[in-house]
């Protein structure tokens, strides 16, 4: 991200165009939702973020609104929201059950949803209550052409 951002600056001051990649990194242990979220499940666990697709079309983040610990996630319904300087977005949950832990760094530090989706920008953590739900997602290849297909339609 730093050496991308680097070049981009660089380019800008000898006046040379550059390429703007047209595509997000897809993860492939990872499960997608068709609202771009992603889940990592471990056992009755599951880590939820947002995927780089998404926080690459919202832009800079600048709060990201987390729920309860304890609080009840169910597949499809939002539990919070991410706010850019574009727009605001709510955030659906990819699967069912109860938070366990959120991502306290995003309170101080909502741009690591930019930065790194993948880990340090994690949302939530649920004990699922449902595993099987994790089965109904995409996988990366399906998510990729997904967002393809989406992308194109805009």
């Amino acid at each position: 991200m730093a050496s991308r951002l680097w070049a981009s600056r660089a380019a800008s001051f000898l006046k040379i165009s550059t390429f703007h990649r047209r595509f997000s990194s897809v993860l492939k242990d990872l499960k997608y939702a068709d609202t771009h979220e992603w889940v990592k499940a471990d056992g009755t666990s599951a880590t939820v973020g947002i995927t780089d697709h998404a926080q690459d079309h919202l832009g800079d983040v600048v709060y990201v609104e987390l729920p309860d610990v304890g609080a009840s996630v169910t597949q499809g319904s939002s539990f919070g929201a991410v706010e850019s300087v574009k727009a605001t977005s709510d955030i659906n949950s990819p699967i069912s059950g109860k938070v366990i832990e959120v991502n306290e760094e995003l309170s101080s530090s909502p741009g690591l949803v930019n930065a790194r989706p993948y880990d340090s920008g994690w949302i939530i953590k649920v004990e699922m209550s449902n595993s099987g739900e994790v089965s109904s997602l995409m996988d990366s290849e399906q998510y990729s052409k997904f967002c393809e297909e989406e992308d194109a339609k805009h």
